[in-house]
């Protein structure tokens, strides 16, 4: 994990206060997803432009010691803060879960899953308000 963490997200790391090592990390990424890739209820909603903007989550990892606990699910909440406080427009924030049980944990939070493709996941951020 430590060949993963650059300095463009030194921002974005959690590190253990006792030992002072990394216990995990997300990176974000603008993007843009085909309208016609979304679920079709998310898609009626939305202006008919060729892609939505959405922040695109490119990687959430927790260190093997801190699994189990809520560290994954705070990363991802700053996350998604970040991307509802973000100056460009976001409609949503995406991920790619590596497997099943990532899947999981991505639906636990509200995520949705694409039909075509079902672990690329979106995040709507309408009606999520930013922490103060």
């Amino acid at each position: 994990m430590k060949e993963q963490v650059g300095q463009d997200v030194r921002r974005r790391v959690a590190v253990d206060v006792e030992t002072g090592a990394v216990a995990g990390y997300f990176t974000l990424a603008a993007a843009g997803v085909p309208l016609t890739d979304l679920p079709d209820a998310l898609a009626r909603r939305l202006p008919r432009y060729p892609s939505v903007p959405v922040a695109r989550l490119g990687r959430l990892a927790v260190d093997r010691r801190h699994q189990g606990r809520p560290l994954g699910a705070a990363l991802l909440w700053d996350a998604v803060q970040r991307a509802l406080q973000s100056p460009v427009a976001t409609f949503a924030v995406m991920v790619d879960a590596k497997d099943e049980a990532a899947a999981r944990f991505y639906q636990r939070h509200g995520f949705i899953a694409f039909a075509h493709a079902p672990l690329q996941m979106v995040l709507p951020l309408a009606g999520l308000k930013p922490a103060t």
